[in-house]
């Protein structure tokens, strides 16, 4: 049996391919993530050099007395459920109905994924502009009611408006995601479950759903990332209004950073923020993952 030893050449060759990825994620992820756990541990504003270390006052701060901290986070939490059903409800809605043969297939996939190439505060300040003068000039002309409501005047409609917003976005990303899925679907496995009496309702939840399971699992956790981090588009639309009522985590943390100028108590709630984020993410793919099932 030959043993193998030690390679040069081998290790050059990794060296080459594998080492810019390596440095790069090490200063671009790694060390900024290390750095972020030292800052969460003192009380750094952000600007002096003098820098004091308080070790886990920050966090007991952030759990027995931060209030706003844990209202941005209940609001997070119920925003982030409601959105991420929502898109992936219109998504895979979409999805259905433009793998069906239409003439204008094409045409309408574009036009639905066209709001996710738009940044989130353009998008925020046009959406802003359609809340108050839009619907409002449009239910006194039409007298519709709910056009009339003061849409970022409330925290429960400034909360729904914000939903629309990002299920209007981001559906049409998470429709490409589902018609691939659904294309590839064994056609033979269609055909013996229509012989055996499928109805449609019973082909999609018996058949369909469990062979695009894989998607589903990519899907929600896209959507639960990108409703967790909502930052821009919070900013932009309400700005954390009436009243905090619709401020997330991730503007808190800013807030709390930039604007309070206490940057190692921000890192620190941005920790536990990462923490309950990482839990929740890895609950939600094993979940689906024990659902997948092999055509």
């Amino acid at each position: 049996m030959e043993r193998r030893g030690f390679s040069w050449s081998y290790f050059r060759l990794q060296l080459v391919f594998l080492g810019p990825a390596v440095l790069f994620f090490s200063l671009i992820v790694i060390a900024p993530f290390m750095l972020s756990i030292y800052y969460g541990l003192t009380n750094w504003n952000g600007v002096n050099s003098e820098i004091d270390w308080v070790g886990l006052a920050n966090f007991k701060q952030i759990v027995m007395e931060d209030t706003a901290f844990r209202r941005a986070f209940w609001f997070t939490a119920r925003y982030t459920l409601v959105s991420v059903v929502l898109m992936n409800a219109v998504g895979i809605g979409l999805a259905l109905m433009l793998t069906q043969k239409l003439k204008t297939t094409n045409l309408l996939r574009t036009i639905f994924f066209m709001p996710n190439v738009i940044g989130g505060l353009f998008l925020g300040f046009i959406w802003h502009f359609i809340f108050v003068k839009g619907f409002a000039s449009a239910g006194d002309a039409l007298h519709i009611g709910v056009l009339q409501l003061p849409w970022l005047g409330t925290a429960q409609t400034s909360f729904w408006g914000l939903v629309i917003v990002s299920v209007w976005q981001y559906s049409g990303y998470l429709m490409v995601i589902y018609i691939a899925a659904l294309l590839n679907v064994p056609p033979e496995i269609k055909e013996a479950a229509k012989m055996d009496g499928a109805s449609g309702p019973r082909m999609l939840l018996s058949i369909i759903f469990p062979l695009i399971m894989p998607a589903f699992t990519i899907c929600f956790f896209l959507a639960m990332s990108w409703c967790f981090k909502v930052f821009d588009l919070n900013l932009s639309l309400t700005k954390g209004g009436p009243f905090r009522s619709t401020e997330s985590v991730a503007l808190n943390i800013f807030n709390e950073a930039f604007g309070n100028n206490r940057y190692g108590l921000g890192t620190a709630k941005a920790l536990i923020f990462f923490v309950v984020v990482a839990l929740v993410s890895i609950l939600q793919v094993r979940f689906t993952k024990k659902r997948e099932v092999e055509a």
